[in-house]
This record gives C-alpha cells, sequence and structure tokens, in this order.
C-alpha cells in the first residue's frame, strides 16, 4: 500500500477548472497508474493523476497517452468504463461502503456509493451537476479512434459528494486510482 499525502491549494477554487492543471502539475502530489492487473490484458498506457485539494473539493488531473480512444457515452450514470476511462475509488477507514468516480475521455461521469460491485446507490442528478469537469476533448461522443492520442481530463470533486464533511475531513481515507477501457481496440486494467 502506499501513502499519498494531498496537499491543500485552496487558491484551486477561484481558479478557472482549464487553467488548475498546471498548477495540480507543479504543486499537486503526482503518481503513476501503471499496475497491469490482468495478464491476458498487457498492454499499458501512460497514465498519470496529479492530486490536490482545496477545503471544499478534492482535484484531481489525468494525463493518459495510448493507442486509439473510444468515447461512447456523454450522458451520467453510464457505464463510462467500457469507453477510454479513469477512475478513482475511495473509502473512509472504517466505512462499509465506498466511493467509486468513473469518467471516460469526455468528462461523462458514473459515480456512486457501494457496498459492493452490484449493490450502488448512484449520484442524483444535482450532485453530478456540482462536479465540475475539463477535458483537453471535444465533448461530443464517438466510437473509436484509431492512433496515439493524449488526453488530459480534471475535475473538481465536492467532499460532500464524496460523503466527507469539509469542515471535519478526516486524517486518511482509503483510495485507489484505475486506467481501463474495456470495450476498446486495446483493453486494458491498470491500477
Amino acid at each position: 500500500m502506499k501513502a499519498l499525502k494531498v496537499p491543500c491549494l485552496v487558491t484551486l477554487d477561484v481558479l478557472d477548472l482549464s487553467s488548475v492543471g498546471y498548477l495540480l502539475e507543479t504543486k499537486g502530489q503526482r503518481n503513476y497508474i501503471a499496475s497491469v492487473n490482468w495478464k491476458e490484458f498487457p498492454y499499458k498506457p501512460i497514465a498519470v493523476f496529479d492530486i490536490a485539494r482545496s477545503n471544499q473539493n478534492l482535484y484531481i488531473r489525468y494525463f493518459v497517452k495510448g493507442n486509439s480512444l473510444k468515447a461512447s457515452y456523454d450522458t451520467d450514470d453510464s457505464p463510462v468504463h467500457k469507453d477510454s476511462c479513469v477512475e478513482f475509488f475511495m473509502k473512509k477507514v472504517d466505512a462499509d461502503t465506498y466511493m467509486n468516480f468513473e469518467f471516460n475521455c469526455i468528462g461523462t461521469c458514473d459515480a456512486a456509493s457501494r457496498q459492493s460491485r452490484a449493490q450502488k446507490k448512484s449520484l442524483t442528478p444535482e450532485e453530478y451537476q456540482t462536479i465540475r469537469r475539463y477535458t483537453t476533448l471535444a465533448r461530443t461522443t464517438f466510437d473509436k479512434k484509431e492512433g496515439v492520442y493524449s488526453w488530459e481530463l480534471v475535475v473538481a470533486i465536492p467532499f460532500e459528494v464524496m460523503e466527507l464533511d469539509p469542515e471535519d475531513l478526516p486524517e486518511k481515507i482509503l483510495g485507489n486510482f484505475y486506467k481501463c477501457a474495456d470495450e476498446t481496440e486495446y483493453p486494458h486494467f491498470l491500477s
């Protein structure tokens, strides 16, 4: 298990989301999503994330470079893991439930509070609207783009949507970061 110290950068909340990437890159905590989880899916695109927080939100900047892209879904609460996707899962240390936040490369989100993979309570449309997103790709769907592509996605997730009290944040949460693309030309599952 790896520990990440997430820096607090209060200025993140006053900046336009399209301009926070550089601040996250230079002042955030960087890590690589590079563990291949299944030998039968050896493809390994470059996947990096930078993370920081403000007093109200968790900010994650994903950078991905790899072969081909897919973005079939443009409506939140869709199975975006089938597309070119990045994911963040988190859980309070003593909680029975966890939360997943999955985003395809155009910023469409699938998020829920879960007891298991099958038992979930999806976010409400109002909660989805509070998750701010910026992608370097157009926000329109496409079936497949062949070739080598790089893309960036910046998300700001309110702590309240993560079921955390911003006035009393825990000292520690558990989390995982993933890069996947279940139904693409080069399926892969990295953590």
